[in-house]
């Protein structure tokens, strides 16, 4: 099994929303993505997406672009991200979704040999100091991971790979320490996946957090191609795991 991942689609079945309003990085989009992504991922293949899925502001709406993910090649995991305003509680989305995607919901999944665990993050400490209500976003977004953690640590087998997804970075310029970072560093995955910066190069951003390698797979970042992060071996067939409240 390979596992894939790729941020940040910005689906908008209904009403349409041109994503070009943000760039000219985004013409094409999102017939780019399923093009890459048929070209990129086989039927087999595990495919991460931590976050900003789904302008829709109700889940019938989001409903129609997921739908249109199932027709695409791979396993998905699903994370929640700052706009992903549809998001409902962890069983109502479970109830919904397709048999072929999974969400993590201040729990973890656990797909073949690869455990998936994550939250959404939040801003960070940098040059400038967070403001107190973006402090106690950031402080319950680094619970949230941490309730995320502690259900792949019940799910993780011997052998098995640990990859931590956020949507936000996990941390911002100079990189001091911070709620999530501290959960990283003690969580030690494999890798950590995130999304989010727009306009941003994968060779500029963030490649490390806490010793760990990082990935920016924001979908412009990517050109829209999913991004290849390891090769397991084996097929893709996962289940939820318990960790947190919805």
């Amino acid at each position: 099994m390979r596992v894939f991942a790729i941020a940040d689609l910005h689906l908008a079945s209904d009403p349409p929303k041109p994503m070009t309003v943000f760039g000219p990085q985004w013409a094409g989009h999102p017939e780019a993505i399923w093009t890459q992504w048929r070209a990129t991922v086989r039927p087999g293949d595990l495919v991460l997406l931590p976050g900003d899925l789904s302008w829709a502001m109700r889940l019938p709406g989001a409903m129609r672009d997921l739908a249109i993910l199932s027709d695409l090649p791979g396993k998905k995991v699903l994370l929640r991200g700052n706009h992903d305003y549809w998001w409902p509680t962890a069983s109502r989305l479970r109830a919904a979704l397709p048999p072929d995607q999974l969400a993590v919901i201040n729990d973890a999944v656990r797909v073949e040999n690869v455990v998936v665990c994550g939250s959404r993050g939040w801003l960070t400490p940098g040059h400038e100091p967070l403001s107190a209500d973006d402090a106690r976003l950031l402080e319950r977004e680094g619970e949230r991971l941490s309730l995320s953690v502690q259900a792949a640590q019940r799910l993780r087998q011997p052998g098995d790979h640990l990859i931590l997804m956020l949507h936000y970075p996990p941390a911002s310029p100079p990189y001091p320490p911070n709620p999530l970072t501290r959960v990283i560093a003690a969580a030690r995955p494999d890798l950590v996946v995130y999304g989010h910066l727009h306009g941003a190069s994968p060779d500029r951003a963030m490649s490390h957090v806490s010793g760990i390698p990082a990935h920016l797979v924001a979908a412009d970042a990517l050109r829209f191609r999913p991004k290849l992060l390891l090769d397991t071996g084996g097929s893709a067939a996962g289940r939820p795991g318990a960790g947190g409240a919805g």
